[in-house]
């Protein structure tokens, strides 16, 4: 149950996907003044270091958001020509899409110290999260991040990197099941204002297969419990038919619940090697408005980067529905 260790797949194309719509999400979430409840329930160690050996070893990372970082590269190296694929999405649009840069800004600001493009740490959802709550601007609004994991080591390290930030009650971190958790946290309390608002993001590993059928039930129950929260989901796309029929499954509860949705996959296209994950998705249920532009804009522009030298099904794809 616990062989799943996210520092192997830190800063992959999966995470590029899921953290680039986290972003935009948020982004238009936090336009209004009133609180946020945050929900991670699966959390893991919540930053990553990707100069260790289990980064090194999956070279995940390196063929992800290193790739992408050199987008935000000084201008004397767009003029490498060793870099010139790695542009092509820029020179082609004129500018990279803003929800890809403010990832991008966001991935650098926890690389404050790097010597070159290539980030040594990456942030997990969570730090993500702190990071746009605590923003100057944000900060005086008090969100509250509710982290949960249940892997013994990643839960230390997420518990020990909480308790870095010096948040106080603001962020919680607890070695318990995210599915069941939700069920306490939801709906949210009332903010002073009278609004509730929540975000969940639901990202198990998915390698058990009660997973899927677990991902399932707890957006049906979520949306009885909470119909107007944004729940974001991300799932892997891999040739097992619980994998396959999740999407199907999502959209027919959240039409159920008449609620809105949204869906955005990725894939990077066949590796040499033939073997590891090359496609996910994120399914979102009450989505911003903005977020499809945003994702429509951007994931044209992170597949040709990601997809250069890589095999056949390269392709993204972004659908919205009521």
């Amino acid at each position: 149950m616990f062989s799943y260790r996210h520092a192997f797949h830190a800063g992959n194309h999966a995470d590029v996907l899921k953290h680039l719509t986290l972003v935009a999400t948020l982004r238009h979430l936090m336009r209004k003044d009133s609180p946020l409840t945050l929900i991670d329930t699966h959390a893991g160690a919540g930053i990553y270091r990707l100069d260790t050996d289990a980064a090194q070893t999956s070279g995940e990372a390196e063929a992800g958001i290193a790739r992408l970082s050199n987008l935000s590269a000084s201008e004397n190296s767009k003029q490498n020509s060793s870099q010139t694929h790695v542009y092509q999405a820029e020179k082609a649009t004129g500018s990279i899409a803003t929800v890809l840069q403010d990832y991008l800004d966001l991935i650098a600001h926890f690389n404050p110290t790097a010597t070159s493009s290539a980030p040594r740490v990456y942030p997990g959802s969570p730090f993500i999260m702190h990071a746009l709550m605590s923003e100057p601007e944000r900060a005086a609004v008090h969100d509250r991040l509710r982290l949960f994991e249940l892997h013994p080591t990643d839960i230390q390290a997420l518990s020990a990197h909480v308790a870095q930030l010096h948040a106080g009650r603001q962020i919680s971190a607890a070695r318990q099941d995210g599915f069941e958790a939700l069920k306490a946290l939801l709906p949210p309390p009332v903010s002073s204002g009278g609004s509730r608002r929540a975000l969940v993001l639901i990202d198990p590993s998915y390698e058990i297969k009660s997973d899927y059928a677990k991902v399932a039930a707890a957006v049906q129950d979520s949306l009885k419990r909470f119909a107007t929260g944004v729940y974001l989901v991300w799932y892997p796309i891999i040739p097992r038919p619980e994998a396959h029929s999740l999407p199907r499954r999502l959209k027919t509860l959240t039409q159920q619940a008449g609620r809105t949705w949204l869906n955005a996959t990725l894939h990077i296209g066949q590796s040499s090697q033939g073997s590891g994950l090359t496609a996910s998705g994120m399914w979102v249920i009450n989505p911003p408005h903005t977020l499809k532009a945003a994702l429509d804009e951007a994931l044209p522009q992170i597949l040709d980067v990601l997809s250069a030298h890589r095999g056949s099904g390269a392709a993204w794809t972004v659908e919205q529905g009521d």
